[in-house]
């Protein structure tokens, strides 16, 4: 019989008063593992009211014994981080090494989280007038969610959760109803770690849930991460309810390739950038443009690596790219494909309609390489999340800029160079919030905020270090004078 997940409310398991559930699917096999119930709004409802009540409680914790949970938090994702990364390969499809990268970044996040008695640090002026003093301090919201996405369901939840809680509030987590599995076990392992009950709770569910999420005026603060349209949605609704919002959208990162790059380290590099993951995450190169006489050398060389990527299960041996996530995004991807040829592109390398052996229920895209994508095209402007590399080229490097700033995403912009002048260009010229220099994925670290700039974010502080920490706390100053002559009443 297949397993029916529960909701984590109260510090206990909970079954959901669901009536419908969804199935679980593992994308390389196409098996059940689990289901999953679409939580109503009364499930959301009772885990705020009970993350109000202890709210009361948690925030007057001083924040130095706050962070000693997350302490042993960070040793249990330690001592189960092969588990959980096997987890993430079975429901998301990624390979093993991706999930274990995944589970690192996660740790890395809460051992950040535990300098929380430092971050929130207010600042104070002494004789700012005359017998006056004045101070600011950081104080916690109350209750906050977040709704996360499928593809890092081990990642994500750790870029607010850690942050929210060490800085006194409740935290109420959402997690993609096609991934929730993971989320279930770190779950247990937050149980263990002695967080008092409703401080940390789970609610599964889908479109419901999320709403009742937006609408509950117990909830000060809401991030997301997702596609542009429902980042765009989630924001201005929260919004409209009153809330703080942080809502990561989708993206189309180009990375440009000049003749003077190490080509064997850049093709190596892009090739794992766009197609590590089956392209599934917010930080792929989608589009690769090469300047000048790197064309033939980049073409030929990105061709022969996407041709060889090894793909299959995520957890056997020497596999190098995971399926896509569902029948549906599978075929999304081969029919944007599709469109891209029509619309003038040359398939280089074609991933469409492939099986793998003993996998063959199983969603999977192998690599695709599109070459002479025109910049107006719907292959060039939409995101695939997909395993699929648009390639496009230009003269000079400012006809490469051109390139990259014409677009409404600014998640991430690349660049392959050994010209330090043009990487110092390339770095203040593009319009994106995380830029890579002979890197592929540039994903900030735990202790910098995690960049988005237009459409690929709505909202002004984003998540983790620093960011997390205004996000997470209200200012309040104060102002005080205490007059001598008060002093000698006493």
């Amino acid at each position: 019989m297949t397993e029916r997940l529960h909701n984590f409310i109260d510090g206990d398991w909970r079954a959901s008063t669901a009536d419908h559930a969804l199935n679980v699917i593992n994308p390389a096999s196409a098996e059940v593992l689990a289901e999953v119930p679409l939580s109503p709004a009364a499930d959301v409802h009772q885990a705020v009211e009970i993350a109000e009540c202890a709210f009361i409680g948690w925030r007057r914790t001083p924040v130095v014994d706050r962070v000693q949970p997350l302490f042993k938090l960070k040793a249990l994702l330690e001592q189960h981080r092969d588990d959980l990364s096997l987890s993430i390969t079975n429901e998301c499809g990624k390979t093993l090494a991706e999930s274990k990268g995944e589970m690192q970044r996660a740790i890395e996040n809460v051992e950040t989280a535990c300098g929380m008695p430092t971050m929130m640090q207010g600042t104070n002026c002494e004789d700012i007038a005359s017998g006056i003093d004045e101070h600011m301090i950081r104080q916690p919201l109350g209750v906050v969610a977040a709704i996360t996405p499928f593809n890092f369901p081990g990642m994500i939840p750790f870029w607010f959760m850690p942050y929210a809680v060490a800085a006194g509030n409740c935290f109420l987590l959402k997690p993609s109803e096609r991934v929730p599995i993971t989320s279930q076990k770190v779950f247990h392992l937050i149980q263990q770690a002695g967080f008092p009950p409703g401080v940390i709770q789970l609610v599964n569910g889908g479109r419901d849930a999320v709403n009742a999420i937006l609408d509950h005026p117990g909830i000060r603060a809401i991030s997301f991460v997702g596609s542009t349209a429902t980042a765009r949605y989630v924001y201005s609704r929260a919004a409209a309810s009153g809330k703080r919002a942080q809502c990561q959208g989708g993206a189309k990162n180009p990375v440009v390739v000049m003749p003077d790059a190490d080509m064997e380290m850049t093709t190596r590099i892009l090739a794992d950038s766009a197609f590590g993951c089956a392209g599934q995450r917010c930080l792929a190169a989608s589009v690769a443009i090469s300047v000048g006489g790197a064309r033939p050398s980049f073409t030929e060389q990105i061709v022969a690596t996407a041709t060889k990527r090894k793909v299959g299960y995520g957890a056997a041996p020497g596999i190098e790219m995971g399926p896509v996530i569902s029948a549906e995004s599978k075929a999304r991807i081969e029919g944007l494909i599709a469109k891209g040829e029509h619309e003038g592109a040359r398939v280089l390398v074609d991933g469409r309609s492939r099986k793998i052996s003993g996998y063959e229920d199983g969603y999977f895209v192998l690599p695709t390489v599109l070459d002479d994508v025109p910049p107006d095209a719907e292959t060039a402007r939409t995101e695939i999340f997909g395993p699929v590399l648009s390639l496009m080229h230009a003269q000079t490097i400012e006809e490469a800029i051109a390139l990259v700033n014409g677009r409404s995403y600014g998640n991430m912009a690349c660049i392959f160079t050994t010209d330090g002048a043009n990487a110092r260009r390339f770095r203040y010229e593009v319009n994106a919030g995380n830029v890579g220099i002979n890197v592929g994925v540039a994903a900030p670290m735990s202790t910098f905020p995690f960049s988005g700039w237009g459409e690929s974010f709505f909202g002004d502080l984003h998540a983790q270090a620093h960011h997390a920490v205004e996000f997470y706390t209200q200012t309040k100053v104060v102002v005080e004078r205490w007059p001598k002559e008060w002093s000698r009443k006493f």
